[in-house]
């Protein structure tokens, strides 16, 4: 192993280590974000009051499972939280945020209000279905998901898909509070957009620098696991906290009954209008398509590629940051080998899916980041037709217009290196050959 740290370049190879070479290299690497990533004052200030009472930010703001429950029961005035396998999942959850992600004031502030946010949007559904079960009865017709390695051009495909006037994507406000909330006064403004603007903007006002990574806006298109969230379903989860010991559980558990619970809400929002056929994304549905054909038969889905050098490094970074926003200590030595792994067998087992047609082969369309970047209407359209679809005149002024208005690097650029992340362009290229080869992967350095 060595390491190495000066200014804005940091390497860190990570082969054939020990437990103590892996903590000495996360205390390089968090001091290097400490130095990258200064925290505003205001952020600083409410962790340093978990430093005023002995370094316990918990007895400022308690995770306790049980509690919770009470506080979204008393907070809603409902009781029945529904069916399901969520409750150990959100038992097994909550124990490893205590025990594992090593939270500051802040980071225990924001995953409290993630948690009752879930918890409340649980007893909502549970609701809505017992007062009106004809939402069952709604038909959700070949949804679209966008998938692909993390920073494969999933967000602005995304985007540029939802342009299309056929088709409805959830936004962000929806996927939050995707019902009514109980305390509103009735005949008043809907408050859920407003809401959903600030618990975004926190991301940013956290960490400035999020913006540049990732644009978040309540009118913006979301991925569907933010609510999947409310299952407690791994995804978003273990993207925002360190938690290896739910990651692992949740890897070995069939994913089919999140997908149910995500139908649910798929129904709940189009009962409520309109009635399109739905546009999702998300990396996080690459390695668990079999659950959503099993829930869908006749779902869709968009592939995306990008080479590897660029979305490995790239899906760390974020992730990263992600943690950072709420926790000292990210123990990125671990995720870095995880991330590279993962994807790894992800793309190989969706490629064999396609190839043995264990996966529907004839529901794939694939959209090469490059060539959308090119030319995204031509893009968009070759992977339109894979799927039996054409763009129409109005989608594609549409995409022209939504372009315009949203230049690349409108938050600012992002820069960093596959070494900063202990990576090399060449081993990315090796690792992943069988991927790049397989799609015909364009390469960019």
């Amino acid at each position: 192993m060595s390491t190495a740290a000066s200014g804005g370049t940091r390497r860190v190879y990570h082969h054939g280590r020990n437990t103590e070479e892996l903590d000495y290299m996360n205390g390089v690497q968090e001091a290097w974000m400490s130095a990258r990533y200064r925290r505003p004052d205001w952020v600083r200030r409410i962790n340093l009051m978990g430093d005023a009472v002995g370094g316990r930010p918990g007895d400022l703001v308690a995770l306790d499972a049980d509690e919770l429950l009470r506080a979204a029961q008393a907070s809603t005035g409902l009781g029945d939280f529904g069916p399901g396998i969520w409750r150990e999942a959100y038992e097994k959850l909550v124990a490893a945020i205590e025990a594992e992600a090593q939270l500051h004031t802040l980071g225990r502030l924001m995953t409290r209000a993630a948690l009752l946010r879930s918890l409340r949007t649980r007893l909502l559904v549970t609701r809505i279905l017992d007062e009106h079960p004809e939402i069952l009865d709604e038909e959700v017709l070949a949804p679209i998901v966008i998938s692909g390695p993390s920073r494969s051009g999933t967000t602005i495909t995304f985007e540029l898909l939802a342009q299309d006037p056929e088709l409805r994507a959830p936004l962000a406000w929806e996927g939050l509070h995707p019902l009514p909330l109980p305390e509103t006064p009735p005949g008043s403004i809907d408050p859920r957009p407003a809401i959903a603007e600030s618990e975004q903007d926190f991301w940013e006002d956290t960490q400035p620098e999020f913006a540049a990574i990732h644009e978040l806006r309540a009118t913006l298109p979301v991925e569907c696991i933010t609510f999947m969230a409310a299952d407690f379903h791994h995804a978003q989860w273990s993207t925002e906290l360190d938690i290896p010991s739910f990651s692992q559980w949740a890897a070995m558990r069939d994913p089919t009954p999140h997908y149910e619970f995500h139908k649910r809400i798929l129904q709940i929002l189009q009962w409520q209008g309109p009635r399109k056929r739905w546009l999702l994304k998300s990396p996080g549905h690459l390695g668990s398509l079999p659950s959503f054909f099993a829930v869908y038969p006749d779902g869709c889905v968009v592939h995306t590629h990008r080479d590897p050098v660029k979305t490995i490094p790239s899906t760390v970074n974020t992730t990263v940051t992600s943690r950072w926003l709420r926790t000292d200590h990210v123990r990125e030595a671990e995720l870095c080998q995880g991330v590279a792994i993962g994807f790894q067998m992800m793309l190989a087992g969706v490629a064999e899916g396609r190839k043995s047609r264990a996966l529907p082969a004839d529901r794939f369309g694939d959209i090469h980041f490059q060539a959308l970047m090119r030319d995204p209407i031509a893009a968009i359209g070759d992977g339109y037709a894979q799927l039996g679809m054409k763009i129409s005149d109005e989608h594609a002024k549409r995409i022209v217009s939504y372009l315009e208005a949203k230049p690349r690097a409108k938050h600012g650029a992002h820069k960093y290196t596959p070494e900063e992340f202990g990576f090399t362009t060449a081993g990315l290229r090796e690792q992943y050959l069988p991927y790049t080869d397989h799609y015909a992967v364009e390469l960019e350095a």
